[in-house]
C-alpha cells in the first residue's frame, strides 16, 4: 500500500495530493483518465468541490479544486485519478469509487480568470467617477443592470486583477469604492481584445455594452459584465 501510494503522489496533480492530506487516504488507481459528463449534483466544501456526473458509462463522482459549477452544465475532469472506498471527513461520506482531477477546457480557462474578485491587495479604493450623460459607478452598473442591459456606459474604477489571453479576451475587475462586497456590487467584470493591455493598480475609464446573463459554458455564467470594451487612462 505504502509503494502504490508513493506512485500515485508522484504522478498526481497538486490538487489530489491536498485532497489526501485533507481527507482520509484509500485505494488509488495510479492511472490518468479524463472524465467528461453531465453535472447531476454540486457538493462545495472548503477546498474543493464534489460533483455527480452523468457519463456515457454511468453516474459517477468526481472532485476538483474549488470551482463555480452549475447543476446541468457539461464539464471534463483531467487528470483524473480513480480512488475506492474514500472517506470524506467534511461531507461525512464515504464514496465506493470517485476520481481526482482537475477541471478541463474553457471552464477551466474561466474560473482561473474569476475565481475569488481581487488577488492583490490595492488598498482603499476611492475612484471618481467618469463624466458624460452615458457615466455609472460600478454599483449603478451592477445593481441597474437589467435597465442597462445592452446600452453603452462608462466607468472610471481601479483594476484590481487582471487576466490576459483567456479564451481569446483580456479579462479585468475593476472596482471604484461604490457598492458592498456582501452582494458583489462593488466589482465589475470587463472583456478587452487581447491588444489592450493593462495592469493591477491602473485608474481606468471603459466604455463598452452592457450585457447580462452572459454563459460562457461549463457552467460559468454571469449576471452582468462589459464586453469588448475600450480602455482610457
Amino acid at each position: 500500500m505504502k509503494s502504490l501510494l508513493a506512485i500515485c503522489l508522484i504522478v498526481a496533480a497538486p490538487f489530489a495530493t491536498s485532497v489526501w492530506a485533507a481527507e482520509k487516504p484509500a485505494i488509488v488507481s495510479p492511472t490518468a483518465a479524463v472524465v467528461t459528463g453531465e453535472v447531476l449534483e454540486v457538493k462545495d466544501v472548503e477546498s474543493y468541490t464534489y460533483l455527480r456526473l452523468k457519463t456515457k458509462d454511468g453516474e459517477t463522482w468526481v472532485a476538483v479544486q474549488t470551482a463555480a459549477v452549475k447543476k446541468g452544465a457539461k464539464v471534463t475532469i483531467e487528470n483524473a485519478m480513480l480512488m475506492n472506498n474514500f472517506e470524506s471527513k467534511s461531507l461525512k461520506k464515504t464514496f465506493s469509487t470517485i476520481y481526482f482531477g482537475s477541471l478541463g477546457g474553457s471552464g477551466k480557462d474561466v474560473a482561473n480568470a474569476h475565481s475569488g474578485v481581487a488577488k492583490v491587495d490595492v488598498g482603499p479604493i476611492n475612484v471618481s467617477k467618469a463624466s458624460g450623460a452615458d457615466a455609472r459607478t460600478v454599483a449603478e452598473i451592477v445593481t441597474k443592470a437589467t435597465v442597462l442591459k445592452d446600452k453603452t456606459v462608462r466607468v472610471r474604477g481601479q483594476v484590481v486583477k487582471y487576466n490576459p489571453g483567456v479564451m481569446g479576451k483580456n479579462w479585468i475587475h475593476l472596482r471604484d469604492g461604490s457598492g458592498a462586497a456582501a452582494d458583489n456590487s462593488n466589482d465589475l467584470l470587463v472583456t478587452t481584445t487581447t491588444t489592450t493591455t493593462a495592469k493591477v493598480g491602473d485608474v481606468v475609464t471603459v466604455t463598452g455594452v452592457v450585457h447580462t446573463d452572459k454563459d460562457f459554458g461549463s457552467g460559468y455564467s454571469y449576471k452582468v459584465l462589459i464586453e469588448d470594451a475600450k480602455l482610457q487612462p
